[in-house]
């Protein structure tokens, strides 16, 4: 098997075990995933509007835009009107998402804790390093951002 057969079988399988994990585990009982990666974009970038997070996330500004409305309603983030333009809303998240996110992220932590668990550090790094290499190259092949490095 050549280097883009290895990465394209092995993408597949973790499509399919991140829904495995979805599915098994509480992660996401007080944030869904796409709310989770919205305030972790927004912790990143600070507060922002729809065409900034849509372009952060590499979604369409109307999907952005549904997250939004459903997030506000949960009390996670809040609109406010952009100084320069009223008709532009700032997104910024609430006490409530940060909350909740940093929950989130806990969990998410401690899971990969105890499916690494003796996987010497360096090892990590590794397999860290490689799929922010993997995201970097997704984010440039479709323009668009990414969370962090």
């Amino acid at each position: 098997m050549d280097a883009l057969d290895l990465i394209e079988a092995h993408t597949a399988v973790m499509v399919r075990n991140f829904e495995l994990l979805s599915r098994r585990t509480d992660i996401y009982d007080e944030v869904d995933r796409a709310g989770y990666l919205l305030l972790r974009t927004l912790e990143v970038t600070g507060p922002a509007d729809i065409t900034t997070l849509a372009t952060k996330l590499g979604l369409d500004p109307s999907t952005v835009g549904r997250q939004v409305s459903a997030m506000t309603l949960a009390g996670l983030v809040e609109r406010t009107p952009a100084t320069d333009d009223r008709r532009r809303s700032i997104v910024v998240a609430t006490e409530e998402g940060r909350v909740r996110a940093r929950r989130v992220h806990d969990r998410r932590r401690d899971n990969l804790a105890a499916m690494f668990a003796g996987v010497p550090e360096e090892d990590l790094r590794v397999i860290g390093e490689s799929f922010a290499r993997y995201n970097r190259a997704v984010a440039r092949h479709y323009d668009v951002s990414v969370l962090t490095d």
